[in-house]
């Protein structure tokens, strides 16, 4: 849990549900930008959340692919996202979502699914979404986000472990401010 943030409480939720989700684009030219120059864009922060706990999505393989995709509530900020975990081509699985409020098909926190867990990214997942105003916000273009975000190089792994803890120590400070866009 993140420390002093009295809003970040998580429950973690466990369920059964398969899925799939489409290819996005690019990921080798996606990754690039968003972990190499973190700037407190909630993306890079999400995508840094992935890589950071990148092992309990994979569950070990060497290699595999995450996708995040997301959606806006009315007032552009997001009202869920949902972690999908490929490790064969064409095979996706809803690794965890989080919702930003509940309703009658899911609870609002995050939830873990098809057997992932891990209380890292349920820590990092819960302090992005509950302070979303902390950091430039992807645009709302009339549709659903994905980020996609293949397996980290050693240099991203340790560029998105430094991220996190940037951005921890940020929310921690008594100065931190929303992002402006």
């Amino acid at each position: 849990m993140f420390p002093g943030c009295s809003e970040c409480t998580s429950t973690i939720r466990t369920a059964q549900t398969p899925a799939r989700v489409e290819r996005g684009p690019d990921p080798a030219t996606s990754r690039k930008q968003t972990i190499m120059n973190p700037n407190g864009n909630l993306e890079r922060i999400l995508e840094s959340a992935v890589v950071n706990h990148w092992v309990d999505l994979t569950r070990g393989t060497p290699s595999g692919l995450i996708h995040i995709e997301y959606g806006f509530a009315d007032g552009g900020t997001l009202d869920y996202l949902k972690v999908w975990s490929s490790l064969s081509r064409g095979h996706w699985l809803l690794a965890c979502e989080y919702w930003m409020s509940a309703n009658t098909f899911h609870a609002a926190g995050i939830g873990f699914e098809n057997g992932y867990q891990s209380e890292g990214l349920a820590d990092v997942l819960e302090a992005a979404m509950q302070h979303q105003n902390s950091f430039v916000l992807p645009p709302n273009l009339g549709r659903q986000g994905l980020l996609q975000i293949s397996t980290p190089t050693a240099e991203e792994s340790a560029a998105a472990a430094t991220l996190i803890s940037d951005v921890f120590d940020r929310l921690a400070s008594p100065l931190a401010q929303p992002a402006v866009a």
